[in-house]
């Protein structure tokens, strides 16, 4: 590696000529992203394709990182035969640049489908919120809503053989909105889907969704929200939500399987939950799909904010250490829509970027969407990687919030809330 020093600049960058390049040598190119053929800025040279690309670029110096190079550079000799120059740059842009100029026009149309997502996703938050605000003042027509709202996205799951699950902007939220009602809700009926229940049992769990926690209408919000840990007593209080949301959904006259769910959401398959401890097929079928995914979310969104744990490390919780608790085939159809690395976890990919996970296609769950960070690419125009599209990339590991450097948190910009919604728009199209 001594051969690197001869180029060193003044600020310590390394520097070697075109024609020392080899395999192995981790390169980083001081060009406008746009200006090159590659996904990535810098990177380690993996072919003679790569090598002959780079060349073609025309550089007279190339800087490069020693300490993630594979090997040393060729030895430069000033005063040698050097191999022929590189020829002229075409007149009309390479293909492996027309590919890209095609990936960031797809992109594009992805950033526009998620913007419409999340358009869908506020429409539905408020609906929500307008139903609980609702539902003692106006129960039938609030009744109807429901089941509007719930109606619509069951019918928009099962349009389509393909959806993807995008991770929603937590900006679009306000402190009114019902995010935790809605996450439970939409997840509830992805996994139903992935279950391949019927539009009438989707609906069912989409309302159970909305009404699952209809008794802490009676819970004072100081208590729900403590800080602390509660006591005894105020854990057996916030326990009464099922007993009172039980009350309130009979005397409006909600349908018998949302009560079902209502009454039995914190049962778990182990006799371990509350309010009766029941156990297995003692708990309604669709309470068994809707208990899994409120798990799983009050994991990811908890009352403090401190003690969220990341997505993935909610489904490994649950996958690792509370099986026993959920209906077996739910969880794992949950970790397969969800992916290993559900949406909103950030994660080291092989070739050590780091990027979050935006969106995971119901086909292709251990290939999702990357938001990946680029300093020489703006925030705004982050490049979004489909790994199902990058055949030597794949993800290495997970990475807590916390971990990142500070211009990386802010350029990812982790949500504080991890909530979803659905794209169903099947992959012809070319967005999902």
């Amino acid at each position: 590696m001594r051969r690197f020093n001869i180029f060193m600049a003044a600020k310590g960058a390394v520097y070697i000529r075109p024609e020392q390049l080899t395999l192995g040598i981790y390169v980083c190119l001081d060009l406008g992203w746009m200006d090159h053929p590659f996904t990535f800025s810098q990177f380690r040279i993996k072919s003679e394709e790569q090598l002959q690309q780079i060349r073609e670029l025309r550089l007279e110096r190339i800087r490069v990182d020693p300490s993630r190079s594979s090997t040393a550079p060729l030895p430069w000799q000033p005063d040698a035969h050097r191999p022929p120059s590189a020829p002229p740059a075409p007149a009309v842009p390479s293909p492996e640049l027309i590919a890209k100029r095609d990936r960031i026009a797809k992109l594009k149309a992805r950033i526009q489908s998620i913007s419409q997502c999340e358009k869908h996703y506020l429409d539905a938050a408020k609906s929500i919120s307008n139903i609980t605000r609702n539902i003692l003042s106006r129960p039938e027509e609030t009744i109807v809503e429901a089941e509007a709202l719930a109606s619509r996205l069951a019918s928009s799951l099962l349009a389509e053989q393909e959806i993807a699950v995008h991770l929603m902007n937590d900006k679009v939220l306000g402190e009114e909105v019902y995010y935790h009602s809605l996450n439970v809700s939409v997840l509830a009926m992805i996994l139903g889907r992935a279950m391949g229940m019927t539009e009438l049992d989707l609906r069912m769990l989409g309302m159970g969704g909305i009404f699952h926690d209809l008794g802490k209408m009676r819970i004072p919000h100081k208590v729900l929200q403590k800080a602390d840990n509660p006591s005894k007593a105020e854990l057996d209080f916030i326990q009464l939500h099922t007993q009172y949301g039980l009350e309130i959904g009979q005397k409006v006259k909600l349908p018998l399987p949302i009560l079902r769910i209502i009454g039995q959401h914190h049962e778990f398959m182990d006799g371990s939950g509350y309010p009766q401890h029941l156990k297995g097929d003692a708990i309604d079928p669709l309470t068994r799909v809707l208990t899994v995914v409120n798990t799983y979310d009050n994991l990811c969104n908890p009352v403090q904010v401190i003690n969220a744990l990341t997505p993935h490390e909610a489904l490994s919780l649950m996958f690792s250490q509370q099986r026993s608790r959920f209906d077996t085939h739910a969880l794992s159809l949950l970790v397969h829509t969800l992916g290993v690395y559900p949406p909103g976890t950030v994660v080291r990919l092989n070739n050590e970027v780091v990027g979050m996970v935006m969106s995971v296609n119901s086909a292709r769950p251990l290939k999702p969407h990357v938001l990946i960070y680029d300093e020489q690419i703006p925030r705004d125009e982050a490049m979004i990687l489909d790994l199902a599209q990058e055949s030597d990339l794949s993800i290495a590991k997970a990475v807590r919030p916390a971990q990142l450097s500070t211009a990386i948190y802010n350029y990812l910009s982790p949500r504080s809330r991890v909530t979803y919604f659905f794209d169903a728009s099947s992959s012809p199209r070319g967005v999902t």
